[in-house]
């Protein structure tokens, strides 16, 4: 998944797509350790996906922080 499709993405879905990515994680991890999973670099994708959901989250986040405490110093 690339940045500009997270970016596109509402703040509820990226929260509703973490939970299932990590979910398939999970899953993944279990199939590693079982020697079923053919593709083991799916693990790093999923992951890295993960991460970039949750760095788009906390850049809305700072935003919304800094916006607050702009309007409150006027």
């Amino acid at each position: 998944m690339k940045n500009h499709e997270i970016k596109e993405m509402k703040t509820e879905e990226i929260i509703k797509r973490i939970e299932d990515e990590e979910r398939n994680l999970v899953d993944l991890r279990f199939s590693h350790q079982v020697k079923e999973l053919t593709n083991t670099a799916k693990l790093s994708i999923v992951k890295k996906d993960i991460a970039r959901m949750k760095t788009i989250l906390n850049e809305r986040a700072g935003k919304v922080k800094a916006e607050s405490t702009e309007g409150d110093s006027n």
